[in-house]
């Protein structure tokens, strides 16, 4: 088996690619062994008888699989976490997600005239001094208040 070594050191020079990447045509190989000089390499390139094989690339399936997994909300569990709780969404966040549909639920009301104002500036307070715990506890506080 004779070795190519001086036509792949010249072949991946030209073509600008390591020397595991280049490809020699089976057939052709006496004409191969038989170009010793960078010109003749050249010739061999432009004939189509040495290649370049294709780069490999790594592949993104299981990244995009995973992707969509955690748009549904899997892959969230404890093993995954990395930070604390309040690291994950910080307490500012957390504050902001849980006051802001209060105050727009607040704010429908009193357009609706189902808060008094009195009662709107009450609740408003209170929402603001984080005394209810979501949208759907201040509904509950509601119902109670406005049956009295």
């Amino acid at each position: 088996m004779k070795t190519y070594k001086l036509q792949k050191r010249l072949a991946s020079k030209l073509l600008k690619t390591g020397k595991n990447r280049i490809a020699f045509k089976e057939d052709k190989l006496t004409e191969i062994s038989e170009a010793i000089t960078r010109s003749d390499v050249k010739d061999l390139i432009k004939k189509g008888t040495i290649t370049a094989k294709k780069k490999k690339g790594v592949s993104r399936s299981r990244a995009k699989k995973r992707h969509e997994q955690r748009k549904k909300g899997r892959r969230k569990g404890y093993g995954t976490r990395k930070g604390r709780k309040k690291a994950r969404t910080p307490k500012k966040r957390a504050w902001i997600n849980k006051i802001r549909p209060q105050r727009e639920l607040l704010r429908h009301l009193k357009d609706k005239k189902v808060l008094t104002p009195h009662l709107y500036r009450k609740l408003y307070n209170l929402a603001k001094a984080g005394f209810f715990r979501s949208r759907a506890h201040l509904k509950l506080y509601i119902k109670k208040q406005v049956k009295k």
